[in-house]
């Protein structure tokens, strides 16, 4: 399993209300949720993603509330994978449950800039910025974490 795409920047302490506005939150449903992440921080977000892309983001990515809606409306809007500096706990456990590849690489997210096209090799959590040529290692996932997020989640794991 790899991902491929464009890199979204955004900084430290990401909250959860900005990935998701908290009005958004009377719905479980991947795609109204996908219409309005990012939307109070960058309105463009909707339209510029492409499936496949990826975010890039600081310290403490996901802080805040401990709904899984900020990974589900991530994943719905077309991000294969979130590479942070680090990641709150909750939002680290709720991201692999539902099925969204997120790895922790300082060094990436010092050096990768919006709009430069990244591919991860989840295998061995090398991240290479194909804009500069640039390659970083992050600390890979188990395999059983990889087969997880591969089958789009923990309960879509033990369905299958």
């Amino acid at each position: 399993m790899n991902a491929k795409g464009f890199a979204h920047l955004y900084g430290d302490n990401m909250d959860t209300d900005v990935i998701i506005p908290a009005r958004y939150l009377n719905t479980s449903n991947p795609a109204e949720l996908a219409a309005h992440c990012m939307e109070d921080i960058d309105a463009g977000f909707r339209d510029k993603v492409k499936p496949g892309d990826l975010i890039v983001g600081g310290w403490n990515f996901g802080c805040g509330s401990s709904r899984e809606h900020a990974p589900i409306a991530i994943k719905a809007s077309g991000i294969s994978c979130v590479i942070a500096k680090t990641f709150a706990r909750i939002f680290y456990r709720n991201a692999i449950n539902i099925g969204l590849a997120i790895l922790e690489c300082p060094e990436a997210c010092d050096k990768i800039r919006d709009g430069d096209e990244i591919s991860v090799d989840f295998e061995s959590g090398i991240i290479t910025n194909c804009t500069t040529g640039e390659q970083y290692q992050a600390e890979p996932f188990p395999e059983f974490i990889r087969e997880i997020i591969a089958k789009g989640g923990l309960l879509a794991s033990l369905r299958k």
